[in-house]
């Protein structure tokens, strides 16, 4: 898929020009490729209608480029943008400029078609293990996306990379035998409950383990408890300085009645 958007050379660069861009309505870009780079001003509406498309990264782009010294037309591809989190404008946009005579390698997305599975009207569950392959090719034969017919894939069944057939001239760069898509059985009810039967007693064994660190702090390292020792071991001194005190009375008063007689 190919997508036409008008831009234009800009001068100035920085944060307090690119914000005077966006309140005229541009959003500031740059190009890069090819032994130049360029500081653009872009249709921000143009750039929104390619950011909704399905291709995504891999979308062609003629670049049609006001004030251009030399070659206004120029063919790119969206590499990079920054979004506002609060507004949702786009505030910034980064363009590769390709050759048309040479291999690019770009991500492009999977689309799994053929209808539902026969796997998983039998109660399967249908998982994406890959979301886009990695290709190489000619930027004139670049495919939007890669097809795989996951329709004849029963419960336990998957497809993988070195199972697709790609088109003349595209080369896929991923593993062959990653899975691209699978189709798992069903989890029982019983194996449910006992995984998270397992999973709440680790939780709680973890937290009795935490409690149980935490009351040792408390008892040995604790600052009150030095005091508290010392606390408790003292009333013990004092009884028994206090029996030494009783135990020397009655002598003395022996003595006192020795004398008188």
């Amino acid at each position: 898929m190919k997508f036409d958007l008008t831009a234009a050379v800009r001068e100035q660069a920085g944060k307090g020009a690119a914000r005077s861009m966006r309140r005229a309505g541009k959003v500031p870009a740059v190009l890069y490729g090819q032994g130049e780079c360029l500081m653009l001003t872009v249709n921000p509406d143009e750039l929104i209608k390619i950011l909704k498309s399905h291709a995504g990264s891999s979308a062609l782009i003629s670049l049609t480029i006001a004030g251009a010294k030399s070659n206004p037309s120029r063919t790119a591809l969206l590499r990079d943008y920054q979004v506002d989190p609060v507004s949702g404008a786009v505030l910034h946009a980064d363009f590769f400029e390709v050759s048309m005579t040479k291999p690019i390698r770009v991500k492009v997305p999977i689309k799994v078609i053929g209808g539902i599975p026969v796997g998983v009207k039998e109660g399967g569950v249908l998982h994406h293990n890959m979301r886009d392959l990695h290709v190489e090719c000619l930027p004139s034969i670049l495919p939007d996306h890669v097809e795989v017919d996951a329709s004849a894939l029963n419960i336990g069944g998957g497809i993988h990379l070195k199972d697709i057939i790609a088109q003349e001239g595209v080369h896929f760069l991923d593993d062959p035998g990653q899975m691209v898509v699978s189709v798992a059985a069903p989890m029982s009810d019983a194996k449910l409950e006992a995984l998270l039967t397992s999973a709440a007693g680790a939780a709680g064994e973890t937290e009795v383990l935490v409690k149980g660190k935490d009351a040792a702090a408390v008892g040995e390292g604790a600052p009150g408890a030095e005091a508290a020792k010392a606390g408790a071991a003292a009333p013990a001194g004092e009884a028994k300085a206090g029996e030494k005190k009783e135990a020397a009375a009655p002598k003395a008063e022996k003595k006192e009645a020795e004398k008188k007689k």
